[in-house]
């Protein structure tokens, strides 16, 4: 599929609150992938709000998160081709892309401060080198971890925990009902609990 050619519509509306439980937003997204300007309005008017709500959960900064929220949803317009139904909901596809680049935003700042403090601080001492060493080591076991759930159990632990949705709003975001969220999120924790060597 081509990507479409230049900028996003402009005829769009401020960010706001929106509900994205809807079952053609995958069909918008292939729409959107075509150069659909109205399938993009609709997307936008769905996603907005949970993708700036994701934002200000992890950046805490309401300019940082309209700013990352704008980016995103231009990111969509851009890469509509890129998603695969195949490998997740459209809705999860979406808030993914605005948690990297949330946390990216985080990362870059806070590197920015580092840098700074570096450069009046002495050089870390053994201790300080290992523990950096150990919780690295920690984040690559998460991650391999989560990689061995299913993708529904993913998507429910990551909504929940990184990005700070409650079960309710985890069961809305994906269409699906809260008996089966907090299923999946138990079974999820469960493998996690497992994979990580945690003792119940």
């Amino acid at each position: 599929m081509t990507e479409p050619a230049g900028e996003p519509p402009r005829t769009l509306k401020p960010i706001g609150a929106a509900s994205c439980g809807t079952p053609e937003l995958a069909e918008l997204l292939g729409r959107v992938a075509r150069g659909d300007q109205d399938a993009f309005g609709q997307v936008y008017e769905l996603l907005s709000g949970p993708v700036y709500g994701l934002a200000l959960r992890v950046v805490r900064d309401p300019a940082q998160a309209e700013e990352i929220a704008q980016d995103v949803l231009v990111e969509v317009w851009r890469k509509a081709s890129h998603y695969r139904p195949e490998r997740g909901s459209a809705t999860s596809w979406v808030l993914t892309v605005a948690h990297r680049r949330a946390v990216d935003r985080v990362r870059s700042s806070q590197a920015d401060r580092d840098r700074e403090e570096r450069t009046a601080a002495p050089a870390p001492g053994y201790d300080e080198v290992a523990e950096e060493v150990g919780t690295r080591l920690e984040h690559q076991q998460v991650r391999r971890c989560m990689s061995s759930l299913t993708e529904t159990q993913r998507e429910s632990i990551t909504l929940a925990y990184y990005g700070g949705y409650t079960y309710r709003e985890v069961s809305e975001l994906l269409g699906v009902g809260l008996a089966a969220v907090k299923t999946r999120m138990r079974d999820g924790l469960i493998r996690l609990r497992d994979c990580l060597g945690v003792q119940p």
